[in-house]
């Protein structure tokens, strides 16, 4: 039986539209560059997702705060404006200072303390998004966090009256008891604000300073390892429950591999990017005597700090970190 050319078409295109009808794209604001280690994380997760639900769900990566900028993007998957997001952990930590229990000074200052931290907290942190309609899916930590100056540290005095690049609540604070003075610097920012004289010190990890390229407007790096913050990516819950099963499967297992490449690529990303720097003549230098012992006094007043704004259950979190 021949069929019509007209109705050849008319069957095409219905079969067209019922396929642009099963798929789903999806964009995703990350505030990282396209080499960060987090962001080609977050592309292979797209990837891994695409290919498990047969293309029907597609997530397409927006990086280095092109769609939407670092502070705004838990509030934008929160209302619904982008369904899935990337953002660092503790820029909440004004809202609940639960989120900045990874940001602690000495608390969790290598991979396998950051990691027990993450398994003590991680249930309670998806609570508290849980009450905001966001599903948290997965975390990874950055490098440990050390000092960038254009001078040597030796005892933490010559941080008096600097202006010191920062990030997060605890990065204030800790600039503040150093008496330095703390700016907040998006990471995309951070040559700039060196280069007009905006800061001239920064806390953040081998990663952010090899990616920003630290040695064109500074000269030394204290691997002080005061602690290890996490980025999450977090979903709208109504938009992730509106899935079907077999989708929401997908993300989950997309989501749990991407947290365990994560985590390693953040081991190895720590060597490699302190290599880069000292082959670009940036001064590595692990922090002395007098300076680990100051670092420590300051670690013990955040930490109690903390625990005055956290409450009951900041309590509750560390002791079931210490208990692990």
């Amino acid at each position: 039986m021949k069929i019509k050319a007209k109705h050849l078409a008319a069957v095409v295109l219905t079969a067209a539209i019922g396929t642009a009808q099963a798929e789903t794209n999806w964009d995703m604001p990350t505030p990282y560059g396209d080499s960060n280690f987090h962001t080609v994380n977050i592309r292979e997760f797209a990837e891994d997702v695409r290919e498990a639900t047969d293309g029907e769900l597609n997530i397409t990566v927006h990086s280095g705060g092109s769609l939407i900028k670092h502070p705004e993007i838990k509030n934008s998957v929160r209302r619904g404006l982008v369904p899935i997001g990337e953002l660092i952990m503790s820029r909440l930590a004004n809202e609940d200072p639960l989120f900045e229990a990874d940001s602690v000074p000495y608390l969790a200052s290598d991979y396998d303390e950051a990691w027990e931290l993450w398994q003590a907290s991680k249930d309670m942190l998806a609570e508290r998004l849980e009450s905001q309609r966001l599903t948290l899916l997965f975390a990874v930590p950055w490098p440990p966090q050390g000092i960038y100056t254009k001078f040597a540290v030796e005892t933490g005095e010559e941080l008096q009256g600097v202006k010191m690049r920062a990030y997060n609540k605890s990065s204030e604070r800790l600039a503040e008891l150093f008496g330095a003075v703390p700016t907040q610097v998006e990471v995309p920012d951070i040559p700039t604000a060196f280069g007009t004289g905006r800061v001239d010190a920064m806390i953040t990890s081998p990663s952010t300073g090899a990616n920003t390229r630290a040695w064109d407007y500074l000269s030394h790096f204290n691997h002080a390892q005061l602690w290890l913050p996490k980025n999450m990516v977090i979903i709208n819950t109504r938009t992730f429950e509106g899935l079907p099963e077999s989708m929401q499967e997908a993300i989950k297992t997309a989501a749990a591999e991407a947290e365990k490449r994560g985590w390693e690529a953040s081991k190895a990303e720590t060597a490699a990017k302190i290599k880069i720097m000292e082959d670009n003549g940036i001064v590595v230098s692990e922090p002395s005597e007098a300076l680990v012992e100051r670092l420590q006094e300051v670690g013990a007043t955040m930490e109690q700090e903390w625990l005055e704004r956290a409450g009951e259950d900041g309590k509750a979190l560390i002791e079931a970190y210490r208990a692990r």
